[in-house]
């Protein structure tokens, strides 16, 4: 398997070389305001418990709680923000990759986003992922995690521009029209962020970004989860 840092670099290389300046640095200034507001440092960190959730899958519809899951294994929890976002997608094209080593390790893992249920619908089915993918409806897990923000309006406005609805795919409201149709809640999303929790639901591993072109190996992932 190789490494995940150099396909999303490439992903980046990519982009700059299609997206215009101007549309390029509103970009670079919201991870800047971003990285600003501490948001890195407010998530929580090794040796903290992790909030327990009670969240629904895309597939099946059912409620998925984190102590049945923990009373399997170990888990690896991704907060990701969109199937709209080819960052998310590649790291998750990733973990599936990995499932048969993660389960020889005897872990689990689960992928949340605000996402509606249809949204994460179409992601399984078209990517192929084999584990849960979790609605966390205007990111109220991700908040308690300490991953969660909300979009500036400067940065609502360049959503809108380049036609990504984050208020339809997180809610299925309409606001290319009209952005007073949204709620607050529908522009949350979480910054990209990975955890390992054991089994007394400690965690051992936890990494999260500013930058969400960044993105932590799977391989130092997979070792805090063998030692979990």
């Amino acid at each position: 398997m190789s490494a995940l840092q150099p396909r999303l670099d490439e992903i980046t290389q990519n982009t700059r070389k299609l997206v215009q300046e101007e549309r390029l640095a509103i970009g670079e200034r919201a991870v800047a305001d971003l990285f600003e507001s501490g948001i890195e440092d407010r998530a929580l960190k090794v040796g903290d418990t992790a909030p327990a959730f009670a969240l629904p899958d895309a597939i099946s519809g059912k409620i998925i709680r984190s102590s049945d899951l923990l009373s399997l294994g170990p888990l690896v929890i991704n907060f990701f923000r969109g199937r709209w976002c080819p960052y998310c997608v590649t790291e998750l094209e990733t973990w599936r990759d990995l499932q048969p080593r993660l389960r020889e390790l005897g872990g689990l893992v689960v992928a949340i986003s605000p996402q509606t249920l249809r949204q994460s619908d179409f992601t399984v089915q078209q990517h192929g992922i084999p584990f849960p993918l979790l609605r966390d409806e205007g990111c109220t897990l991700a908040e308690k995690f300490g991953v969660a923000y909300a979009l500036t309006p400067e940065m609502q406005r360049y959503y809108r521009s380049i036609l990504v609805n984050i208020p339809f795919i997180n809610a299925g409201r309409n606001v290319m029209a009209s952005a007073d149709a949204a709620l607050e809640r529908d522009w949350m999303l979480p910054i990209p962020a990975t955890f390992v929790v054991n089994r007394d639901g400690v965690i051992t591993f936890a990494e999260a970004h500013a930058d969400f072109r960044v993105r932590p190996e799977p391989e130092e992932v997979l070792a805090a989860l063998q030692r979990s």
